[in-house]
């Protein structure tokens, strides 16, 4: 019942109000969506008599036409029942749910043909329901019932939402993935989002529709952006070229676009996509490089059937070598690390992910040497990968002595027990600030690298250092430092405007340690092609950039100045070094002045005596001396220099 007040305004209002009383969920009765299944089934039936005798029904078949309307709509009743038709949400119907009704419909128009021949060969040689009108009502039933789905679908998006702002989105890509994206849009409630266009580089689809939405090249993509205000585009490629991405990033960028990735199937959720799985790009995505080839036939051989000890594995290093290391079907992994909850969130990711495994999580310092003689002793490993050390700058710059512990001691009592226990093969993972070091952690690094190579020389182990840069999103990377900062509204902190760095990503980084490691046959230091090298302060403005934020407006950079040890250009080889091409083009190995081993560990443990003196610059200075390079930059123990 309506009531008119003579304002037209009014009654649209109370309209409204009664269609949004129908459309949601909460106040949408399933026996009132059952009743109108039921009345469309009904007026079916009759269409189709009308049809099938031209709108004018004979009397003798309209004398039987209550009793079969009666029994068609049992019928129909116990179907839709049975089926739960009218269960769905139907103003997020989708083709599951219409496929639903069809066969729901297509069942009971099976049960009156059957019926139809109980009749004919049981009863009395005639058709209960003329076959004809079996098929006209299955048609106008199926049409009708999915119609009034789509109808309420459209009514609600489009009316009951016309008081919020559209969103107009691109999707780059009109594959699998870009309809995907577009029918993921179409299902969410919470925005008005209306797809202007795809964008394909396949000339074959260019200038035709999918979905009712035109299929655009790329050349038009200027045009798009500066004549429509796109608030979002969604990246829906799987393999995209990274250069052609960094480009359609900046390019987006400058219109003030916000750019979203669609993951890879695999992520989907029971092979769907969900809205919230749609993500802001990160600066990660940018900065990586075309998918690297490996000899996985050469590396399985290293690693499958083997006992694997690894190290620092719950690190960002070490935790990414167990994910790669586990795909190759080790016999066993042995899994060290002295940080707890990291080490149990190891735990519960690789047993997830591979439940048959066979890997033993220890908790344990490297530096602990007789719980590591027991480690060693009960597993017997074939490869060690030494991931384990601090990392930290400025810490070990101000903890000299623990960079000794740790990185020098540590890696030596590692070495040893390997050698002992008659391991094949210990990749040691080092950095490029043991390359003319200006801080204790880099140089305390180089201490390592150059005990493991004289080690080499004399032992049946074969000892292999990797030497690669930055790590993007690894513990202590400036990225999460940015975007935390970014998250709490500023300011983003640089040291120094000039500063640049050299990235990889963590996979990239771990799969050439694990190329590297089954090609090395001892001695060698790999360093790995990190591509060019990025200015930090570019990096925070991208960031900036991609939180849809804009600078000195909604957020600040302030430079703080070099932290102590740190210098404004990283180095992957020492003065005294050149390199050779290996069988990998990112892998070049580094030739480098040879160590006699007794004198390096003679050298240490004088170092590591020192530590128990707790005389900082003492420690230093003897480790000036044993690496002559090292030259201390924005330091305390810059004097030492003079």
């Amino acid at each position: 019942m309506f009531i008119f007040y003579g304002n037209c305004s009014y009654v649209k209002v109370n309209n409204l109000y009664f269609w949004s009383m129908i459309l949601t969920r909460e106040n949408t009765p399933r026996w009132l969506i059952f009743l109108i299944d039921l009345a469309i089934a009904l007026s079916a039936v009759i269409l189709a008599y009308l049809l099938r005798f031209n709108f004018a029904i004979p009397a003798s078949e309209l004398k039987p036409l209550p009793q079969i309307l009666l029994y068609m709509m049992l019928i129909r009743s116990v179907s839709f029942i049975v089926a739960r038709s009218y269960a769905g949400i139907i103003r997020y119907t989708s083709t599951g749910d219409a496929l639903r009704v069809f066969g729901t419909v297509l069942a009971g128009s099976i049960a009156f043909a059957l019926t139809n021949l109980v009749t004919f060969f049981l009863i009395g040689h005639f058709f209960f329901i003329p076959f004809s009108v079996i098929i006209i009502d299955f048609l106008a039933t199926s049409f009708g019932m999915i119609s009034f789905r789509l109808v309420v679908k459209l009514v609600f998006l489009e009316f009951l939402h016309t008081d919020r702002e559209k969103v107009n989105v691109l999707i780059y890509g009109a594959g699998e993935a870009g309809i995907t994206a577009k029918r993921t849009l179409d299902r969410d409630a919470g925005t008005n989002y209306k797809v202007l266009a795809f964008i394909d580089d396949s000339t074959n689809k260019q200038g035709k529709k999918l979905e009712g939405v035109d299929i655009l090249g790329p050349d038009k993509l200027d045009n798009l952006l500066g004549s429509n205000t796109i608030s979002q585009i969604i990246l829906a490629i799987m393999h995209i070229d990274p250069f052609k991405k960094q480009e359609l990033v900046d390019k987006c960028l400058a219109y003030n676009t916000k750019i979203l990735t669609v993951p890879p199937m695999i992520r989907w959720i029971n092979g769907e996509l969900s809205f919230n799985q749609i993500k802001n790009i990160n600066i990660e995505e940018l900065l990586e490089r075309e998918e690297i080839k490996l000899d996985v036939a050469r590396i399985a051989q290293e690693i499958s059937g083997k006992t694997i000890l690894v190290s620092g594995a719950a690190g960002s290093i070490g935790s990414e070598i167990v994910r790669q290391i586990a795909r190759y079907g080790p016999r066993q992994m042995v899994l060290v690390d002295q940080a707890e909850t990291p080490l149990h969130y190891l735990e519960l990711e690789t047993l997830a992910a591979n439940p048959d495994s066979r890997a033993e999580f220890i908790l344990c310092d490297i530096c602990n040497e007789p719980r590591m003689q027991k480690i060693f002793d009960a597993f017997k490993p074939d490869v060690v990968y030494h991931a384990a050390a601090y990392k930290h700058v400025p810490m070990m710059e101000s903890n000299p002595a623990e960079a000794v512990l740790t990185n020098i001691r540590g890696t030596r009592i590692m070495a040893d027990l390997s050698v002992a226990s008659g391991v094949k093969k210990f990749i040691m993972i080092s950095t490029d600030k043991a390359v003319n070091p200006t801080n204790v952690m880099g140089a305390s690094k180089r201490v390592a690298e150059m005990y493991t190579q004289a080690l080499n020389s004399e032992k049946g182990t074969r000892f292999i250092t990797t030497r690669f840069g930055n790590v993007l999103g690894s513990n202590g990377s400036v990225i999460p430092l940015f975007r935390n900062q970014i998250e709490k509204g500023g300011p983003i902190t640089i040291t120094h405007p000039e500063v640049t760095r050299f990235f990889m990503t963590i996979p990239e980084a771990c799969q050439l340690v694990l190329e590297a490691g089954a090609y090395g046959q001892g001695g060698e230091i790999f360093i790995f092609d990190m591509g060019k090298s990025v200015k930090i302060l570019d990096l925070a403005k991208k960031m900036i950039q991609l939180s849809g934020l804009i600078l000195d407006k909604d957020i600040q950079i302030k430079y703080i100045g070099l932290r102590p040890g740190e210098k404004l250009y990283e180095e992957l080889l020492n003065v005294e070094e050149n390199t050779i091409t290996t069988h990998h083009p990112l892998i070049l190995a580094a030739k480098v002045r040879p160590c006699e081993a007794e004198a390096v560990r003679s050298d240490i443990d004088e170092l590591t005596a020192m530590v128990a003196l707790s005389n900082n610059f003492d420690i230093i200075r003897k480790m000036k001396q044993m690496v002559p390079e090292y030259k201390s930059m924005n330091s305390v123990y810059e004097k030492l220099d003079t």
